[in-house]
């Protein structure tokens, strides 16, 4: 059979087993659903290492080391995160308002996993699917394929050992550009949920289906002239060596004030950073991007290694290169995301300077998501906070291990919402709140069930109570509403009375019904 042919049978196979899945699952309890989650998380744990070596075997991107204690992240701590999380059945009770919420779960997951996390990404989705009663459909990048399948039959064969219907976690075998595009448009898709560059992602939300995409990054580390230089440029090396910055939290830029210009880059020396000279900048920007785009081939790489593309030599234990730059845009190209081990070092006058110059970094690439700030007061932290267009703002913390909530209390998660700034729906730390449907039981107000009920009068109460005044047309005094028939006999009027018991009994039904 044709390849593509081949492909998108294969999106339909496993899409309509999902569908059987899905029908079981929406009847689990939460206890049930809680020992699915537990023994997959405690699965990726325990081939945390072996997942971590083939993914960089596969790829050539990264650092085992690092990409171990991303699959710990998205494991062990993603678990200890969302274990008392309630998904199933009642999840939220407003006992003044007579309001209570219930989980029901949204579908299919159709998830699409990127090359630079790839391991971790695929169990950190399966995860957060299956807390939400979702099976989940993985389409794995071409150039990580086997690595992400791995990683979605360790996961996989541990929830049916726990008790999860047959093919809850799936992954596609055959994959092409017209599967990915299937996989996310088809009919039996509930929600897609899509990490990966600007293309994946503007494909996802014009699929036609309800979409979680997330943006690219491009974050700048601000260091205010209060900072601790000595934990910035520790901070800063730690956040770059971790995987070799393939994280899109991880830092692109450094926005320095200008007092701590020497200081700072002195530090970085001794953390083992190399400071490149105008002549090793330019080479640099020759092999950093193609095109327009971010060239891959220098992504997740050692300093050495791309030092040595780049045509210039630098000591094997490297940590970072580091560019003093001017200038962001195309015609700047070391102002892009580069996700490797090289930072841009901007030298400012001030913290206005300072935030004009993160404010257009962030606009080139990295609109709505990850922002770094080194300093010793709260107020400048809230104000810049306030100011720049990040929805993660790390303080004192590397942004590679902090906006995933590994040196945060952050949700640990590996798909990172950008909010409108970066034109996502969402601008959390996707989770499995992120993948259920609310659904909300009102029950009547009492006053409406009064046979002597007055709109108006329900109407002057509410504005009095809402804006200090009985009538639209001026200010008035504040005083307690009082039907005129209740206010008469000066006691409340007869009317239905609502069983006490009516509440509980109705939820548990409801649980009962959405098997929580």
């Amino acid at each position: 059979m044709d390849k593509d042919l081949l492909a998108l049978q294969e999106v339909r196979d496993r899409l309509l087993r999902a569908k059987e899945a899905a029908r079981a699952l929406r009847g689990f309890s939460q206890e049930r659903v809680d020992t699915i989650c537990r023994a997959m998380a405690m699965a990726g744990s325990r081939e945390a290492a072996r997942l971590a070596r083939m993914a960089v075997e596969e790829t050539g991107m990264g650092v085992v080391r690092s990409k171990e204690y991303k699959n710990r992240v998205a494991s062990e701590l993603l678990w200890d995160a969302i274990r008392d999380m309630k998904t199933v059945g009642v999840i939220g009770r407003d006992e003044a308002n007579g309001v209570v919420e219930l989980a029901a779960p949204m579908g299919t997951v159709a998830a699409i996993i990127p090359t630079t996390n790839p391991t971790s990404t695929a169990i950190y989705k399966a995860i957060i699917s299956l807390k939400a009663r979702n099976p989940i459909v993985v389409s794995p990048h071409p150039r990580a394929t086997r690595c992400i399948a791995e990683a979605c039959r360790v996961v996989g064969e541990a929830a049916e050992r726990a008790g999860a219907p047959r093919h809850a976690v799936q992954c596609l075998e055959h994959v092409t550009l017209g599967a990915t595009q299937a996989l996310m448009s088809h009919p039996l898709t509930g929600v897609i949920l899509a990490t990966g560059g600007p293309d994946l992602v503007k494909a996802a939300y014009s699929s036609g289906k309800p979409a979680l995409g997330v943006g690219a990054g491009n974050p700048p580390a601000i260091i205010d002239t209060s900072a601790d230089i000595a934990l910035a440029a520790r901070m800063l090396v730690l956040s770059q060596t971790f995987d070799n910055g393939t994280i899109c939290a991880s830092e692109q830029s450094i926005v320095c004030l200008r007092p701590l210009r020497e200081a700072m880059l002195a530090e970085l020396r001794r953390q083992g950073c190399h400071i490149c000279s105008a002549e090793e900048i330019r080479k640099l920007e020759k092999i950093v991007v193609r095109g327009k785009r971010q060239n891959p081939a220098i992504v997740g790489q050692y300093p050495r290694k791309i030092a040595q593309m780049a045509g210039f030599r630098v000591p094997d234990d490297t940590t970072v290169l580091i560019c003093e730059y001017e200038g962001v845009g195309f015609e700047h190209p070391l102002s892009i995301e580069k996700l490797s081990p090289i930072l841009t070092f901007y030298t400012v006058s001030d913290l206005e300077a300072a935030i004009r110059q993160a404010d257009a970094l962030l606009r080139f690439g990295g609109d709505g998501h990850t922002l770094a700030i080194y300093t010793q007061h709260e107020e400048t932290v809230l104000r810049l906070a306030d100011q720049l267009p990040a929805c993660r703002i790390m303080v004192n913390a590397p942004t590679s291990q902090g906006a995933v909530g590994f040196a945060t209390a952050l949700l640990p998660s590996l798909t990172l919402g950008c909010g409108t700034f970066g034109n996502n729906i969402s601008s959390n730390n996707i989770g499995p709140l992120d993948l259920i449907n609310r659904k909300r039981v009102g029950w009547v107000r009492p006053e409406i069930t009064r046979p002597d009920f007055d709109p108006d009068a329900f109407f002057a109460e509410l504005r009095a109570r809402a804006y200090g005044v009985r009538e639209l047309g001026g200010p008035g005094p504040v005083r307690p509403y009082l039907h005129p028939k209740a206010a008469a006999s000066n006691t409340a009027p007869r009317g239905v009375t609502l069983p006490k018991l009516e509440r509980g009994q109705l939820e548990r039904i409801l649980t009962r019904s959405l098997g929580g």
